[in-house]
């Protein structure tokens, strides 16, 4: 076990927060981690909410594995409570309704693969290198994580004819081969929890505490998931640092925690602001 932990108010107000939801905005050195795993902490030994019902959710999977280890060293226990990745926990929803596996997951090769036999089965002048592959590949995901037509997007790498083409043949290829990519599993989900209200209902009482950790890089579509999740309760507590975003390319949007109070009037706020 740790020693005892020397809180500020503010992390103290954090920590201790009942229902309902919270944007904590935190800067650099201010103890955010400290705060989510301390928090979940005193969930778990204060309030009798059940680990199984908490889900501490981030970006990447050494950043959850990080949340993990931290607070099995100051709990001594990790009690059911789930710390994973966007992709993680969606693919666990897509892998109870759908039944998939890692092998539905395709490769980053087989994506460029795709990409280059479209450009040349269409007789497309770009340069069909794994770069240029990949730019494209970014382009797609994008168009799925902002939620847009793709006669909407204009792409930076392809005419905007060439683009739909790409875009839609590429997705029917996946379909086709019973595959799906990482931003696939941000557009199931959604779909899967917007359409099915049995099956939203069942995570929903799953997760009925939800954190997460470095809010600012969340892009639309995972917002959308998280609230869909977080109803009707609400119990969302988010936390982040305007000032870091670091996914922008991959449509971060961090004016979605700026205007977290617009979507949740009735939320609290909370500034670590002591390095």
């Amino acid at each position: 076990m740790e020693k005892k932990q020397q809180f500020s108010k503010e992390q103290t107000d954090a920590i201790r927060y009942e229902d309902g939801p919270m944007l904590v905005l935190a800067g650099p050195g201010s103890g955010k981690t400290t705060v989510i795993t301390y928090r979940v902490k005193y969930m778990l030994e204060q309030t009798g909410i059940n680990g199984n019902q908490i889900l501490v959710i981030t970006f990447t999977k050494a950043a959850a594995n990080e949340m993990r280890t931290r607070f099995e060293k100051i709990s001594g226990y990790s009690d059911g409570v789930t710390f994973g990745t966007f992709h993680s926990v969606f693919f666990m929803i897509l892998r109870h309704a759908y039944g998939y596996n890692s092998s539905n997951i395709i490769l980053e090769s087989e994506k460029y693969q795709i990409i280059n036999e479209i450009i040349e089965k269409h007789n497309m002048e770009y340069n069909g290198q794994d770069d240029f592959a990949k730019n494209v590949i970014a382009e797609i995901g994008l168009v799925k994580s902002e939620m847009k037509p793709v006669e909407q997007y204009h792409s930076v790498n392809m005419k905007a004819d060439d683009f739909q083409i790409t875009y839609r043949e590429y997705d029917e290829i996946l379909r086709a081969n019973n595959k799906i990519d990482f931003d696939d599993m941000l557009v199931f989900t959604y779909e899967l929890l917007r359409d099915r209200s049995d099956i939203r209902e069942m995570w929903q009482q799953r997760f009925q505490y939800i954190l997460i950790d470095e809010f600012q890089d969340i892009n639309l579509i995972q917002w959308k998931i998280m609230c869909m999740l977080a109803a009707p309760e609400n119990n969302l507590f988010v936390v982040g640092d305007d000032d870091q975003s670091i996914y922008r390319f991959r449509g971060a949007r961090p004016e979605l925690m700026l205007h977290f109070k617009d979507d949740y009037p009735e939320a609290e706020q909370i500034l670590l602001d002591t390095n």
